[in-house]
């Protein structure tokens, strides 16, 4: 086994200040990065790990030149880049493979783009098949292969042009856990052999044991926009036990940052104890994506589980992914049902009660505290309440989220409320007229 500590070399990709905004259709900005420094050097892997909407991809795009920061710069060897990033290789989620190729032909689709001649082009892309372990399926087609050998032949495309940086987007995310499992081994294995021909690797992901697993940095983003809030090293040997109380520990504190609240801003009010906290909105303060009953089973689980679990452990009891689990821990912390410890999930007396009452009961209870601590329910709520006759078309709670969310994100904001105020009895929304009514008592919870 070989220590990761000393591997580190000289810069190749850097990143100073990158900022990246989008343009809505109607003109609005969207945030996407934020003030993101970095720099990926030679003789290390960097994970990049983040709740969904922390621009992870966004940020290994601009990396890769394939998109232009709207702030800020991105170097490669110490020169601004000014288009595509010469030193660098990517690898898809997706696959990306031409179907009318063969294994042979897609991966040297990438030297016969640099103008590599026919027989050194072959030449090389056998070698990196070979190395990836394809040997024997050169002449295959794509639909001959299963999605692991599909995504074998991404890594030989990738690295056959001997990059500086490999730069991965979710790689393992398509495939099956055990068909994951294996070629996170094999990369591993090429790196620490030195059998690849790269110097460094840049993986994006959403799997905290993958990075773990794989990463000598751990760079957590935030979200909306993604801004980097934690650094870490993971100094532990390769190949990596899961069962080493150092591997859990990093585990424990990843989960810790990503469950965390975010760190006052100049602008923030003084809260209790002293304390500055932001006034919540539903900009600042989204809906995170579950369903009622996904949140009432997590509670549910935490009572057999004693009221309270690590989030780790959580995860693996339930088989959850991190963007499986930590939008319906927000959402308990949200409405002050759960609440986090560092990395452990406890369950609140509120909570205790939500989840032994009986159906009316667990209604009412749910409606006060997505009135009380949610601030898009509260709004709706509050303007249908303030109306003449309790009736509101959903375009403005649009125009309201579209300030700080994509149409898209929007959308499913305003579907997520749909879905919390229906159940609490608050309010009800008509798909055909589009609008939201107050049903009869929904003041109270005000």
């Amino acid at each position: 086994m070989t220590s990761t500590a000393s591997r580190r070399g000289s810069a190749i990709v850097a990143a100073d200040g990158v900022t990246k905004t989008f343009t809505t259709p109607d003109g609005r900005a969207l945030p996407v990065l934020d003030d993101i420094s970095l720099t990926l050097h030679e003789g290390e892997i960097v994970a990049l790990l983040g709740k969904s909407g922390s621009g992870k991809s966004t940020l290994l795009r601009c990396l890769a030149g394939l998109i232009s920061p709207s702030a800020g710069t991105v170097s490669y060897r110490g020169e601004l880049l000014n288009g595509a990033n010469p030193g660098v290789a990517m690898v898809f989620q997706s696959f990306a493979l031409l179907p009318w190729l063969t294994v042979q032909q897609n991966v040297e689709l990438s030297l016969q783009a640099r103008g590599v001649e026919e027989a050194p082009r072959a030449e090389r892309a056998l070698r990196a098949i070979d190395l990836i372990g394809l040997d024997g399926f050169e002449g295959a087609y794509p639909k001959e292969l299963s999605g692991g050998m599909r995504q074998r032949v991404g890594f030989a495309r990738g690295i056959v042009v001997e990059p500086d940086a490999l730069f991965m987007d979710e790689p393992f995310s398509a495939l099956d856990v055990l068909t994951a499992e294996n070629l996170r081994g094999e990369l591993v294995g090429l790196w620490e052999g030195h059998e690849a021909p790269v110097k460094s690797i840049l993986i994006v992901t959403h799997n905290i044991e993958e990075a773990v697993l794989l990463a000598d940095r751990i760079l957590v983003l935030s979200s909306n926009p993604g801004r980097i809030m934690a650094e870490l090293t993971v100094d532990l040997p390769r190949p990596r036990n899961r069962q080493d109380a150092r591997f859990e520990a990093i585990v424990d504190t990843v989960y810790g940052h990503l469950t965390g609240r975010e760190e006052p801003s100049a602008s923030a009010e003084t809260g209790p104890a002293g304390r500055e906290t932001r006034a919540a909105t539903p900009i600042n303060t989204p809906l995170p994506d579950v369903s009622v009953g996904g949140l009432a089973g997590l509670l549910e689980v935490l009572v057999g589980l004693g009221g309270q679990e690590g989030l780790a452990e959580l995860a693996d009891e339930l088989n959850f992914e991190i963007d499986d689990l930590l939008p319906l821990v927000d959402a308990g912390v949200l409405l002050g049902l759960a609440r986090t410890r560092a990395a452990q999930l406890e369950i609140t007396e509120d909570g205790r009660e939500f989840s032994a009452a009986d159906i009316l009961t667990s209604k009412q209870l749910f409606a006060h505290h997505a009135a009380a601590h949610a601030p898009l329910i509260r709004a709706i709520v509050q303007t249908l309440a303030t109306t003449p006759n309790h009736t509101v078309r959903e375009a403005l709670f649009l125009d309201l989220l579209r300030r700080g969310f994509s149409a898209e994100q929007a959308r499913n904001q305003l579907e997520t409320a749909i879905d919390w105020g229906r159940y609490g009895e608050l309010f009800d929304y008509d798909h055909d007229d589009a609008e939201f009514t107050l049903e009869p008592g929904a003041e109270r919870y005000l």
